[in-house]
């Protein structure tokens, strides 16, 4: 198998930016950001929802701006015609 034909694979640490929570782990992702975790440099990864902050494992009701996405979207794409 020939080696410079997979991706560097790294200590990461996956932050919830809502809860806090941390999640050490490994994956081909890199950042500027690190955080050493027992001794190990680790990219940090910053994620708006995890399974700490998601609805359906939290059992929250959280309101989405739909109305607010999709005028987003048409402004965005109906100023290019």
């Amino acid at each position: 198998m020939k080696s410079e034909g997979h991706p560097d694979y790294n200590p990461v640490v996956f932050i919830d930016v809502s809860t806090g929570q941390e999640y050490p782990t490994r994956s081909t992702l890199r950042s500027k950001e690190t955080k050493v975790i027992n001794g190990v440099e680790h990219f940090v990864i910053r994620r708006d929802v995890t399974a700490a902050s998601h609805p359906a494992y939290t059992g929250e009701k959280r309101f989405v701006d739909a109305a607010g996405r999709v005028d987003k979207f048409n402004k965005k794409f109906t100023s290019r015609r």
